[in-house]
């Protein structure tokens, strides 16, 4: 049977209290994981909600032979997004379960729960004088609560804006230590809650990537022609995690006091709370937290090295990057596959903006205090994703672009390879040293065919070979003020051009003796490149062949990806050891010294050898036209890389497939009901703080954001099958799995007992 893993990377936007909308997307997802957690590992079928998803797993296996399965490995998110994104890592990396943070958002995301106590009015009668203000603030001509506030809920909004006024002015009016205990108490409830199996399969990488402000800055150096360096200040602080999952659950992403410090610190909302210092979570325990140090050195090395830790303020992620799209396409690198891959990246924007058009009515004159606020925050937060979509479909095109050249090149390239052995080749067995014979032979025949355009493909080969090492070296360098990427690779190049790899090219055609022999020791891309090749010909996308049983398909991929594994697992700094750091540190003073470490330690010979053993032993079994198919590319590889490689700027990605983007909004999840945002959101009102003054608006907002994610992950789902889904099944689908949601939240969501029924009968009414 086909198989196929639909990769997630979500973004998720900050919105203020349409956090609470966004948590029951969220939610959606890491059922939807749980559900094809189960569904791969055999258990039993689950209840609820995840019953459905699972359900319509097997119904994709049964009746279009494609063992599907979901993997969010990758999540970001700013502000009250960026906390959902925490959680919702933790979730998938320690099988923990979501439902406290569910509990923060509805009971504890009230005015009344987040205010500091002292800001609160000291009594009834504080600041009477406020009162005719706060009148006709609420309730006055004009005023904002009776124009964005629904009539139920203006008196007890009115109450709470009251309160706030009449509390202390001038200071954010919530707190912050408050919050920061929040969000660590619902932290440990997931630690001490139930725990069931990682949503990732065991070694799976998972990236989480929230982004902060660090309001003082501080300074960075750039290099420019003149003066040489000069000393910029940066202020975006982004707070990154990834780990290998664990095959056991329980085991946390990172220590509950680094996820908090991530969840407070990108949701520091300018003027609501206050700046996030570090004193902050350290007074969360009296002992400390382990790996503290560690962490900070992490985070911000700069104020590690200048001493300057307690005076870190950081605010709101949002404030420069509200949608870390660019973290999220920056975690495409160093991923392994270990079968075909459906790769989106999913956002989710609960308010799409959408400015005027020529023809709507003449817009007001833009007033003093609207551009002040407009242009500090208002435009950042909403500034579209045009450049970060364009990035990715420019990603996407030039993958197809490698595809046409491929197959424009394959008559040619397969000519060239039974000219090199004869047609006999492909009736001999294919042993390991056959293998690396072939190879040898066929790598020498391309460079020596190529020319003088042989030296153009070197040049680039290398290039971008020290260009990885530098970036890897650079990575583990443990000092706090890293040396500049540039620097290392200059120190590089002096080293292997004292090596004789300044010419790479021999004088009478191919590669040099010194050449060949770094390349062995160093080229790992070249390796990964070639048998991500022979897996993409192995794919139907690529070459669909009505006559090659899916099974043999199978078997071939699987092999591919085996042997794939084996490179994967040598590409971080983690597989060089835990002293790499120190060796990594004197790359200036000795760059040979840091070459000949890693190629010890990486052993790409060795690693070639099993890496052969592997396809041998699956060319073996194969019928003829696939050993065929799989021998013309592997040895046909370099007549390929020599003709694309100088063309592709991608080629170090090593998930290399086209990447579809998805939304997630109230515009795009019209199932149950018409209307988009303002037809069923309400954390919306008074200008997006509406759910922080209103259980009833959070209750609302968490079940439109599970319904509203849940239509959203049946499209993801549905389209990932060959040939579509049948639209009438994927609305029954839907409407049996809105119905598990209504039954899942009777009980939970009950401010508002006719909620959930009328939503039921909307279903029903609409899906029968």
């Amino acid at each position: 049977m086909r198989q196929k893993e639909l990769r997630i990377a979500l973004v998720c936007y900050g919105g203020v209290s349409l956090a609470v909308y966004m948590h029951g997307v969220t939610k959606e997802i890491w059922k939807l994981a749980r559900a094809s957690q189960a569904f791969h590992a055999g258990d039993a079928r689950p209840a609820g909600v995840e019953r459905v998803y699972h359900a319509l797993l097997q119904r994709i296996a049964g009746d279009h032979d494609l063992r599907l399965r979901v993997l969010p490995d990758i999540v970001t998110g700013a502000s009250a997004g960026g906390i959902n994104a925490v959680f919702l890592a933790q979730a998938i990396h320690s099988g923990q379960s979501l439902e406290p943070l569910t509990e923060m958002w509805l009971k504890n995301a009230d005015v009344e729960t987040l205010v500091d106590p002292a800001a609160r009015p000291r009594s009834l009668i504080s600041k009477p004088w406020m009162r005719p203000l706060v009148w006709y603030l609420t309730s006055g001509p004009g005023n904002s609560i009776s124009e964005t506030v629904a009539a139920e809920t203006r008196a007890e909004v009115r109450d709470k804006v009251s309160s706030l006024v009449r509390g202390r002015w001038f200071e954010p009016p919530f707190s912050g230590p408050g919050f920061t205990r929040l969000l660590h108490s619902a932290f440990a409830a997931m630690r001490d809650g139930p725990v069931g199996a990682p949503l990732l399969p065991p070694r799976h990488p998972l990236d989480l990537l929230v982004t902060t402000t660090d309001f003082r800055g501080r300074s960075e150096s750039l290099r420019l022609n003149s003066p040489p360096v000069v000393e910029e200040s940066e202020h975006r602080m982004p707070i990154g995690f990834r780990s290998r999952v664990p095959a056991e659950g329980g085991i946390a992403l990172a220590d509950i006091h680094e996820l908090t410090f991530a969840a407070r610190a990108t949701a520091s909302f300018p003027g609501a709370f206050p700046p996030l210092g570090i004193a902050e979570v350290d007074a969360l325990d009296e002992a400390g937290w382990p790996g503290r140090e560690t962490f900070l050195r992490r985070i911000m090395p700069t104020h590690v090295a200048r001493g300057t830790t307690r005076h870190v303020a950081l605010i709101d992620g949002s404030v420069l990057v509200n949608a870390p799209f660019a973290g999220a396409m920056a975690g495409l690198k160093a991923r392994p596959a270990q079968r075909e891959v459906d790769r989106r990246f999913v956002y989710i924007d609960p308010t799409p903006h959408r400015p005027s058009s020529p023809g709507d009515e003449q817009p007001q004159a833009v007033g003093f205090f609207a551009a002040i606020f407009g242009s500090l925050s208002t435009i950042p937060r909403e500034q579209p994703i045009r450049d970060n979509l364009e990035s990715l479909a420019a990603q996407s095109r030039e993958a197809e672009r490698l595809r046409r050249m491929v197959n424009a090149l394959r008559p040619v390239v397969e000519t060239a390879v039974d000219r090199l052995f004869g047609r006999t080749l492909f009736l001999d067995s294919p042993t390991p040293r056959r293998l690396r014979i072939w190879r040898a032979r066929a790598q020498q025949s391309a460079a020596e065919e190529a020319g003088y355009a042989f030296h153009s493909y070197a040049q680039a080969k290398l290039g971008g070979i020290l260009e990885r090492i530098a970036e890897l070296v650079r990575s583990a360098h443990p000092g706090p003020e890293k040396p500049d990427l540039a620097a290392i690779g200059a120190a590089l190049r002096r080293a292997t051009d004292e090596h004789g790899l300044d010419m790479p090219g021999a004088p009478g055609g191919g590669a040099s003796e010194e050449a060949i022999r770094f390349l062995r020791d160093h080229d790992l891309a070249y390796r990964i490149r070639r048998l991500r090749l022979i897996a993409r010909r192995l794919s139907r996308e690529w070459e669909a062949d009505p006559d090659m049983p899916e099974s043999e398909l199978e078997e071939a991929r699987e092999a591919i990806y085996r042997a794939l594994a084996l490179y994967f697992a040598r590409e971080d700094a983690s597989a060089l050891g835990d002293d790499f750091p120190e060796i990594a540190a004197g790359v200036l003073d000795d760059p040979q010294a840091v070459l000949g470490a890693i190629a010890e330690r990486r052993e790409l010979r060795s690693c070639d050898d099993e890496a052969e053993e592997i396809l041998s032993n699956a060319l073996e079994t194969m019928p003829r036209a696939l050993r065929r198919r799989v021998l013309l590319t592997y040895l046909g590889f370099p007549y390929y890389d020599v003709a694309t490689l100088p063309l592709l700027r991608n080629e170090g990605l090593t998930e290399y497939n086209p990447v579809k983007v998805d939304r997630i909004s109230p515009e795009d999840a019209r199932a149950i009901r018409s209307g988009g945002t303002a037809a069923t959101l309400r954390g919306t009102e008074f200008y997006n703080f509406g759910a922080f003054f209103s259980r009833a608006y959070r209750e609302n907002d968490y079940l439109w954001g599970r319904l509203q994610g849940a239509e959203r992950m049946i499209d993801l789902v549905c389209s990932t099958v060959p040939g579509g889904f049948d639209a009438n099944e994927c609305l029954s689908i839907k409407r049996d799995i809105f119905l598990a949601i209504c039954d899942e939240e009777d009980e939970r969501l009950l401010c508002e007992p006719e909620l959930v029924d009328a939503i039921r009968q909307e279903v029903r009414a609409k899906l029968g």
